[in-house]
């Protein structure tokens, strides 16, 4: 008997566990409901939710093909090796398969269950499939890993010009098993159901990831580049939900694209091109997880940033959470957030060197705040975002990088639709003046609508000399631990 363990890759279709067990004999899934770990990886609610809506989706399509699936609470996953080798003595199971998961707490949990499984002569099996490439494939001509995307970027199109990683096969139906599969949760402990109307904007399953993929691939590819910064246009993928839990594959995305562009990778159609940069976006991101591990740890990439000194400001901080910074823009993309699970990419940046630079608050503090909002939380993409949007990551830029919130918000936002979408107080202002209704003069400006809590350009002096006084790489030291 096989054993898929599940985790991050909640399909049937090109899942490479998955597609190997079967091939192998009779064939058995398990997921494990891990609150207390979860809420250790401030893992969102709305995504712990969208986890449990695809597997029960899932269950439906495995029940198809008479794949039993097994629920199994392990609270922490330091109990994942005892609870699994209890099923797999239940079952007598001869291999367990799963698809590798990177970060140091993923990496020890699946190495103490293959310890445990071992020493009852349970082999177990991992697959390479939430990433195009193995972590320590991609290396300098030094052998080191990549700390630049250009770089890596560079190296991974010149191996996929070679070799594109292939698709694997959904398994054919099994002969039944005298096994029943195990009801769904419809919510986990300590961890609120969503709002209908956020479920609603992130429907489940396979089928609804297959069409925003296709719809996307089909026609909305081609204004990718050229919409992808606008909040208020429908210009971006909407996959990256179901991309963290692995309802579909970068390898699917990565065909898709291909076939759009005629299997070009660097001409032919510019926004499939820079969508294809995109899903290697997240790739390099999970190799730095690996070849970095302190990033898992809440450090720095770049350790001489360990140094600086940011402030305290708890009121700060609660106001750019709670969308009242008095900044339009960032107000609005934190409304956005905190209603519907999701933030544009572009505004992303945009809050990020807000609250680092311009509030100089830790940028940990805005990367726990996002995981604790997003269904598409994901630690390698969003501890990369915020180290880069902060300079504290993996950025080849000679300058700083600060964004300017009116500037970026006149750029992306001109008519001011995005803005006054999600911030109906302001709906009222003309185009121009409802990126920076503080202009408008009176004591607040516009009834409703809070001050700005800071100056933009005394905040964006004081970012510069803070990050100007840190001690050199070379003193702080770049090993990796």
């Amino acid at each position: 008997m096989q054993l898929i363990w599940l985790r991050s890759d909640l399909r049937v279709h090109d899942n490479t566990a998955l597609a190997a067990a079967a091939t192998r004999g009779p064939t058995v899934a398990v997921f494990l409901l891990s609150p207390q770990q979860w809420r250790e990886h401030d893992d969102a609610a709305c995504k712990v939710d969208f986890w449990l809506r695809n597997l029960q989706a899932l269950s439906r399509v495995l029940g198809q093909l008479n794949i039993p699936l097994l629920i199994r609470n392990a609270p922490r996953w330091d109990d994942a090796p005892t609870v699994l080798l209890e099923l797999c003595r239940q079952l007598q199971i001869d291999t367990v398969h799963l698809n590798e998961e990177y970060g140091i707490h993923e990496t020890r949990r699946d190495a103490a269950v293959a310890r445990a499984l071992k020493t009852e002569g349970i082999e177990v099996r991992r697959y390479l499939d939430q990433l195009l490439f193995k972590p320590g494939s991609v290396l300098s001509k030094t052998g080191t890993y990549f700390q630049v995307f250009s770089q890596f970027r560079k190296v991974c199109h010149e191996r996929l010009r070679h070799s594109l990683p292939g698709r694997v096969p959904a398994p054919v139906a099994q002969a039944p098993l005298n096994i029943a599969s195990d009801a769904i949760a419809t919510q986990v402990e300590g961890f609120d159901a969503p709002p209908d109307r956020l479920r609603a904007l992130w429907p489940a399953g396979e089928d609804e990831a297959r069409r925003r993929l296709d719809s996307f691939a089909e026609v909305q590819i081609d204004y990718y580049q050229s919409e992808r910064d606008f909040p208020a246009k429908p210009g971006t993928s909407q996959l990256s939900a179901y991309l963290a839990a692995g309802v579909i594959s970068p390898r699917q995305c990565l065909h898709a694209a291909l076939q759009s562009n005629q299997g070009e990778l660097e001409s032919g159609k510019v926004g499939a091109v820079t969508w294809i940069n995109e899903l290697l976006w997240r790739e390099f991101y999970k190799h730095i997880l690996v070849g970095y591990p302190r990033v898992s740890r809440h450090r720095a990439f770049r350790p001489e940033t360990e140094a600086l000194a940011w402030r305290n400001a708890p009121e700060e901080l609660a106001a750019w959470q709670q969308g009242r910074t008095g900044f339009p823009i960032i107000d609005a993309a934190m409304r956005q957030l905190l209603e519907t699970g999701w933030m544009h990419n572009r505004l992303r940046m945009v809050v990020a060197m807000f609250l680092t630079k311009n509030l100089l608050i830790d940028w940990r503090e805005g990367e726990r705040f996002f995981m604790r909002h997003l269904i598409d939380g994901d630690l390698a993409a969003n501890n990369g975002g915020w180290q880069w949007s902060s300079s504290t990551g993996t950025d080849s830029a000679p300058y700083f990088r600060i964004f300017n919130p009116l500037s970026q918000s006149l750029k992306f936002d001109a008519d001011g639709r995005f803005i006054k979408h999600w911030l109906p107080q302001l709906s009222e202002l003309d185009n121009k003046a409802v990126h920076n209704p503080a202009q408008l003069g009176g004591l607040f400006g516009v009834t409703g609508y809070p001050a700005p809590i800071v100056d933009l350009n005394t905040s964006r002096a004081r970012a510069l000399a803070a990050f100007k006084n840190l001690p050199s790489r070379q003193t702080a030291g770049s090993h990796h631990e």
